[in-house]
This record gives structure tokens, sequence and C-alpha cells, in this order.
């Protein structure tokens, strides 16, 4: 989690929302991923899903079993969709979304029965550092005068 803190200060650094992810397998960082999508203008370029396409290329398969990701934030449903159809093994994120969190904040997309593949949650890993990120970068981003403020 605290690679994935990394990135997301990186991505917050670089006017982004501050959220990082990485994908583990055997005790192995295999992807790294922060928010991009004012720098890609690209609504899919969320830190989980850019985690889970590194970790692809670097094992060389979609099928990410065995695979363990952690994100700053929990995943919204398209992240959480992604982690499902990638068979992955684990989720554990930082603090709860309770906007768009879709691992058990607003729903469980990792844990639905209904779905062909479950993955093991676990949240509130350093999550006290992983909100205060966040709000301190929308607190600056709100602030009147302040570079992106209102």
């Amino acid at each position: 989690m605290r690679e994935a803190l990394a990135l997301a200060r990186e991505a917050g650094g670089a006017g982004e929302v501050p959220v990082g992810a990485v994908a583990v397998a055997d005790g192995r960082v295999v992807g790294r991923g922060r928010n991009a999508r004012e720098a890609e203008a690209d609504p899919l370029a969320h830190a989980e899903l850019r985690a889970l396409a590194d970790a692809a290329r670097t094992l060389g398969r979609w099928r990410l079993s065995g695979v363990t990701l952690y994100a700053t934030l929990e995943p919204c449903p398209m992240c959480a969709g992604a982690a499902v159809n990638a068979r992955v093994d684990r989720v554990v994120f930082g603090c709860a979304d309770p906007k768009a969190g879709a691992a058990g904040t607003l729903m469980n997309l990792l844990d639905d029965r209904r779905l062909n593949h479950r993955a093991e949650v676990a949240g509130g890993v350093l999550a006290d550092e992983c909100a205060t990120l966040l709000r301190d970068f929308f607190r600056v981003r709100r602030t009147p005068g302040a570079a992106g403020g209102a």
C-alpha cells in the first residue's frame, strides 16, 4: 500500500485525483498505476485499470489469478468489474469511497455471487493516510484563487 500511496502522491502532483494502485503476485509488484484521466483525456485512465493492464503485460496473460490489487481508494464499479473480469484473487484498498465505492460501500461487485468470479476484499489499510491525501487535494482545489480552484 505504501507504493500505491507514492503513486497517488505522484498523481496529485500532476493535478490528477491522487489515487494509486499496485498489483502484486508472488510477493513482487507486477503492475503499477496512477490516475491519469486529465493528462490523457481518458475516462478509463483510473489507477486500478492501469495497474491491471501493467500486470497483464508483465505476466503475459489477462487472467490475473494469484494477483492482489492494492488501491488507495475503494474501487469504483468500473475498476471492481475489471478486477472481477481479470480474475484477481484479492483487492485491498485504503479508504472507502462513499460516492462510488463498489467493494462494499455502495455495492460489492467483488463478492457478487451472480458473477462468474469473486475476489476477497480487505478495506481500511492505511485508510487515514489515504483519506488525508484525497481530502487535502480537494481542499486546495476548492480554495478560490488556488491552482485548479474555483
